[in-house]
């Protein structure tokens, strides 16, 4: 007589027991399948080479406006009089609104609160949202609102205009350069198209006051923002219609069906795999508690904005704690701080020290062809010497030292021509580091946090570097009233930078670029993706 089979002898409950595990780790596999699964084709127009040149005008059409803005064509100047009581009507910006000088830099200013707050607000995004789409509203909001710059009737408005330009660059800056990262040629290239990306800030803007000029010149100030806004509209629409990128650290949206299902099956049995940790049930890899999920919301739309802010304080936890990430914005913060001020009030102190005639022409045209030349050099050097986060730092303190090196001696000759050699030396080594800078802060984190990082990095080099670097330059040169002392004191700050940096070389940065630990994203994160315009969107509960 045959044996009783195992199965058989089993008590019901194990049996029950036994069949739940089975139908947990169904859906758990079905998860991993389609997490870890090869990517979608590349939509027919995609080229690494077409993306980049993509990037690198709309890059560049965003340094024209600001450079532009800031061009005697367009911002023009104020009204003045003579002793005499002769007056001359104002030109530009300033002219027709009659702004003071205060109010004529408000409007840089709410350009960079612009972007500022919503940089980390489109990285956050690009957790919910299809990061290509989001740079196509981002530069939809762009062009509406160069548009109505052109269009302004008053001083507010236009200052309300900039604002939002600011928020339409936002979803670029913080996108677009792990788009780059993740399609450049791995074998030696891949730091130097982050260059060439980055070489179109100094060109934009030189180019920018070039357009501003002319335009403003021989049209009017209007019409400069106008063809600012008929430039960027085809890339807005090409964000929209066009089969999007998918980017690393973000499943695809093809997978969003399937972790939809396997989301509703996995749901029946949270509280059985629900683990106990101070007497709180936790769930998911995120480590959020079922307290936490099962506690009721008003909205959904209240619920959801409630877990975007989870999950930017968990990552932005993450970004602080990493000490790699930490220093190469500290040193970024204080290099930003000398170039900022530079740019601002290098053409006056040059032509109190030296008393040049044209220190505009000589500071810009200076710092274009260093600008453009160092940028991209930097990025070879970097992809020559095997491009890793500690070979950058070394690139990174290496070349600000020298280059602060070369800049100080500049201010200390009393020889214009010497300066000139020097100077362009110096700013040559210096526009080297835009390119290993970046390449540390897309490297050092996880994929999916690219986008944050590059945020969190823009915003600090402004908050603590560029914005405030100008005035209180201002303040030091009120109290030493020598601008040959005040330019010694802020070129030595680049010391500061590269001892900064130096101190990562001797940290343990391992390239996080790769790793697929996180599996794209959780299930339950991506069955609540709304790809923009990409298929229809389900209606989602409650998650993080």
């Amino acid at each position: 007589m045959a044996s009783p089979s195992p199965s058989s002898t089993l008590p019901k409950e194990e049996e029950k027991e036994s069949s739940a595990q089975q139908s947990n780790a169904q859906p758990e596999a079905m998860a991993r399948s389609s997490s870890t699964k090869d990517p979608p084709p590349a939509p027919s127009w995609f080229t690494p080479k077409r993306l980049l040149i993509i990037f690198c005008v709309i890059n560049m059409i965003n340094y024209v406006d600001r450079g532009a803005i800031a061009s005697n064509g367009v911002n023009g100047s104020a009204r003045s009089c003579d002793d005499k009581g002769i007056c001359t009507s104002g030109s530009g910006i300033q002219g027709e609104f009659q702004l003071t000088n205060f109010e004529d830099g408000l409007l840089s200013s709410a350009f960079m609160v612009g972007l500022l707050v919503a940089s980390p607000i489109f990285a956050s995004l690009a957790k919910s949202h299809n990061p290509f789409r989001l740079i196509g509203v981002g530069l939809s909001v762009w062009t509406l609102a160069a548009a109505g710059c052109g269009s302004a009737f008053s001083f507010w408005f236009i200052a309300i205009c900039r604002m939002l330009v600011g928020v339409g660059e936002a979803s670029f800056i913080s996108l677009a350069a792990p788009f780059i990262d993740d399609n450049a040629p791995a074998s030696q290239q891949k730091t130097a198209w982050l260059a060439m990306f980055y070489m179109c800030i100094p060109s934009g803007v030189a180019l920018g006051y070039v357009y501003g000029g002319f335009v403003g010149g021989h049209f009017n100030w209007r019409y400069a923002f106008w063809g600012e806004a008929l430039l960027m509209l085809p890339f807005a629409v090409f964000g929209f219609v066009v089969k999007p990128l998918q980017l690393k650290g973000f499943a695809h949206v093809e997978s969003k069906k399937a972790l939809t299902s396997v989301e509703t099956v996995s749901a029946v049995n949270d509280d059985s795999e629900a683990s106990k940790v101070d007497g709180r049930s936790l769930v998911g890899r995120d480590g959020i508690s079922a307290d936490d999920l099962n506690t009721p919301c008003k909205s959904v739309g209240i619920c959801n904005i409630r877990n975007q802010f989870s999950r930017f304080a968990k990552d932005m936890k993450v970004l602080l704690v990493d000490k790699v990430y930490v220093i190469n914005v500290l040193g970024y913060i204080a290099y930003n701080f000398v170039i900022g001020a530079y740019s601002y009030w290098g053409p006056k102190a040059g032509y109190n020290i030296y008393h040049m005639k044209s220190a505009d022409m000589m500071f810009g045209g200076i710092t274009i062809v260093c600008g453009i030349l160092g940028t991209i050099s930097g990025g070879f050097i970097l992809d020559r010497m095997s491009a890793t986060i500690s070979h950058a730092f070394i690139l990174l303190s290496g070349a600000t030292f020298l280059g602060a090196i070369f800049c100080f001696l500049a201010f200390c000759l009393r020889s214009l021509y010497g300066f000139i050699v020097l100077f362009a030396v110096g700013e040559l080594l210096v526009f080297a580091t835009q390119a290993p800078v970046n390449y540390v802060c897309l490297h050092c984190v996880k994929p999916s946090l690219r986008p944050l990082s590059m945020a969190i990095s823009t915003v600090s080099i402004h908050i603590f570097g560029d914005v405030p670097s100008s005035p209180l330059v201002g303040v030091l040169q009120d109290h030493v009233n020598n601008w040959r002392e005040t330019a010694l004191i802020l070129t030595s700050i680049l010391f500061l930078a590269a001892g900064i940096w130096f101190i990562g070389v001797f940290l343990h940065g391992v390239d996080k670029s790769n790793d697929e630990s996180e599996s794209q994203v959780s299930a339950n994160a991506v069955a609540n993706r709304k790809p923009l315009l990409d298929g229809n969107e389900d209606e989602s509960p409650c998650e993080v």
